[in-house]
């Protein structure tokens, strides 16, 4: 039997612990019985490697669960991934305003804070600025800061996953190829005295659908997610992963052609962010004289009920709809959610009309199309989740067990 342990067949006697937890985790076998029959293993290697990730803190056992054999006998005891051995550090950067969040390995947010911190400062003023809002979260909860195991950031601009730079970014001036992963690490330290975490940085369309689709939509085996602000971008989720092409590029709405000359902010022409981000709106709604700064601006007024912003946000979310007719056709999603400073019923009213005219009927039959659930804490919810799947993949667990003795 090959599958998700990938490694190893049915009685392959190297399925490692990081396997036999990456089991229990996905809910696939969560007692000892359960696992000898997924695993093939004897009844004393699971032992074994069950009490590496006990001696970790990583596994506890729960309450009795169904009995293992049909011969009757005492519940088995159901084996959980325990949650409470560390926490997660996340941020969730925007072109002028910034959240972060202390949250457990379930994805819980134990505490949060957000306010200005503005990109174009430069990634050395804004990330020395995230490694003091950790050190704040973590004095407000009362955990050591030895208890975070890692760090998690989602930027407005392509990423490459590999490296975690930005590469190329319209929003990000200043940040290109620069080493977010080092400073944010170096940040951390500096504010709260502890040793280095491991740093991962992705696109925030990326990481807010990932959080969505985790959340609530894990049936989904292809998930869409497009974040309307300052820019455009959107997140695909394929079967339980992340999309972002070959080197971090895809998702970048913003900047198809859409047949105007309207200037954009990465310098070309004609891009859909020119004409239908938070950007441009706020930028219409000011030369009609009501000023609006950024999409944060253009959100309060749809939240006040004007008019004029209501109006042109249908308008946007025409366009936007166009462009996601195409998207529709290609991806066949069964969730494309709206998210970012302009999802409310305007703009999604104006997705809807243009998505529907112009998508073929089979390509929607059996669409939800909806605003995001998780709101502004998607982002955040995205890059924990990131972060808790790195390092307990199964080749990464057996890393860290040696590493810690056991």
């Amino acid at each position: 039997m090959t599958g998700k342990l990938g490694r190893t067949a049915r009685g392959g006697a190297q399925t490692s612990a990081g396997d036999l937890l990456d089991l229990v985790r996905s809910g696939r076998a969560v007692t000892r019985g359960a696992l000898q029959q997924m695993t093939g293993l004897s009844r004393a290697t699971v032992g074994q490697r069950l009490d590496r990730l006990f001696r970790a803190g990583w596994l506890r056992e729960g309450a009795g669960g169904p009995v293992d054999s049909p011969l009757g006998g005492r519940p088995a005891i159901t084996l959980e991934f325990d949650g409470s051995h560390a926490v997660v550090l996340a941020a969730d950067l925007d072109t002028r305003h910034a959240r972060a969040a202390l949250l457990t390995l379930t994805g819980e947010i134990l505490a949060e804070r957000s306010g200005p911190l503005v990109v174009e400062d430069g990634p050395e003023a804004v990330l020395d600025g995230l490694g003091r809002w950790f050190a704040e979260l973590l004095t407000e909860t009362g955990h050591a800061p030895e208890a975070v195991c890692g760090i998690g950031l989602g930027v407005p601009g392509p990423v490459d996953s590999e490296t975690g730079r930005v590469v190329q970014p319209p929003m990000m001036s200043g940040w290109d190829g620069y080493d977010i992963r080092g400073r944010l690490s170096r940040a951390f330290t500096e504010h709260t005295g502890a040793g280095p975490v491991p740093v991962l940085v992705d696109n925030d369309a990326n990481l807010m659908a990932y959080g969505e689709q985790r959340t609530g939509y894990q049936d989904c085996r292809a998930f869409v997610l497009v974040k309307v602000s300052t820019g455009i971008g959107a997140g695909v989720v394929v079967d339980g992963a992340v999309y972002r092409g070959v080197d971090g590029g895809a998702g970048d709405l913003g900047h198809i052609r859409v047949g105007t000359e309207a200037l954009c902010r990465c310098g070309s022409y004609g891009c859909l962010a020119a004409v239908a981000s938070g950007g441009a709106v706020a930028r219409r709604l000011t030369e009609a004289g009501v000023p609006a700064a950024s999409g944060s601006d253009v959100r309060d007024l749809l939240a006040a009920g004007h008019p004029e912003a209501a109006a042109l946000a249908r308008e946007a979310g025409r366009r936007v709809g166009d462009v996601l007719a195409t998207v529709v056709t290609l991806l066949n999603p069964g969730v494309l959610m709206i998210a970012g400073d302009l999802a409310g019923t305007p703009f999604l009213t104006g997705v809807r009309e243009l998505l529907y005219q112009r998508a073929l009927p089979r390509s929607t039959a059996h669409l939800d199309v909806r605003t995001a659930k998780l709101g502004e804490r998607a982002g955040l919810v995205g890059a924990g989740a990131l972060v808790v799947e790195h390092l307990y993949a199964p080749e990464r667990v057996e890393e860290r067990l040696s590493a810690l003795g056991v």
